[in-house]
């Protein structure tokens, strides 16, 4: 492991030497994941983007790209641009980036089930702020703001999560 790498523990997430209290799926953890199921998928991820809200708050890293109001994510497994980043207007299922709630102000993306995305084997696992202390995701892993914000800031392009069973 590296300075880098964020661990996912029992008591929380690992980074830098500080632990992160985090919600995770509603589904716990699975080694086989599927779409739907609100699991975290078990395995070692490298963040491949961040995206924020310009409207909300500034550019957290140069590599940050802003959150546009066209923006949404594909998770219709049916769909060549399945777990991918599309635009409005799209007439698959789909999640939108830039949400009235502050749950997407701030997200670090994940390789889950990407580039090459399989049918049915899950969109997007995306780090983001938690609705309310430990409530439960769709899958992905929520930590308060500051602490998303601080996580952010001292990440890499290419970190690694690493998520255990």
């Amino acid at each position: 492991m590296t300075p880098d790498d964020l661990v996912l523990t029992p008591l929380g997430l690992r980074f830098r030497g500080r632990r992160y209290p985090c919600s995770i799926g509603k589904g716990g953890l699975s080694a086989c994941k599927h779409e739907g199921d609100g699991a975290t998928p078990i395995g070692v991820h490298r963040i491949v983007g961040l995206m924020y809200r310009p409207d909300r708050m500034a550019r957290p890293t140069p590599w940050a790209v802003p959150i546009t109001p066209r923006d949404l994510w594909s998770d219709d497994s049916g769909r060549e641009d399945y777990n991918q980043l599309v635009s409005k207007p799209y007439s698959g299922s789909h999640e939108t980036m830039r949400r009235a709630d502050p749950l997407y102000d701030l997200v670090l993306i994940t390789d889950w089930n990407w580039p090459y995305a399989i049918p049915n084997r899950g969109s997007c696992i995306f780090l983001h702020q938690w609705r309310r202390p430990h409530y439960p995701t769709e899958g992905c892993i929520a930590f308060r703001r500051d602490h998303l914000r601080q996580i952010a800031r001292g990440l890499r392009y290419g970190s690694r999560l690493i998520v255990r069973g």
